[in-house]
């Protein structure tokens, strides 16, 4: 059986989605990553290769989470981004993968030559 949240917390001075599953399993999952990789297909497009890389998602904050059912929550972005539904299971990807996930993200913009703000 796959994980389910037993708690989510949205922190909003630190920028971060506290996430714990029925496994034990705790992430801290920042804003700017959840932004940059909502499952919505404007981010992810309809297939490979159509994804459309966020930027300028630093400052960006969750002004409040919507309940989608019991399978997903829908983050509401306060720059306007709402379109994109977590699934406990991909929820738990981004907390699992999150290291390697971001380091692809950092990968993508230092390829296209776009810097990241230093502190981050």
């Amino acid at each position: 059986m796959n994980p389910h949240p037993t708690a989510l917390t949205l922190r909003t001075r630190s920028r971060v989605l506290a996430v714990t599953f029925s496994d034990g399993a705790q992430f801290d999952l920042p804003f700017e990553y959840l932004r940059v990789y909502s499952p919505s297909a404007e981010v992810r497009g309809h297939g490979p290769g159509q994804e459309t890389l966020q930027i300028g998602k630093h400052n960006v904050a969750v002004k409040k989470i919507e309940p989608v059912g019991n399978y997903a929550v829908r983050l509401v972005f306060d720059d306007g981004h709402d379109t994109g539904l977590y699934t406990w299971s991909y929820l738990y990807e981004l907390g699992r993968d999150r290291e390697q996930k971001w380091k692809n993200y950092l990968d993508r913009l230092s390829e296209l030559g776009i810097p990241y703000p230093t502190g981050k």
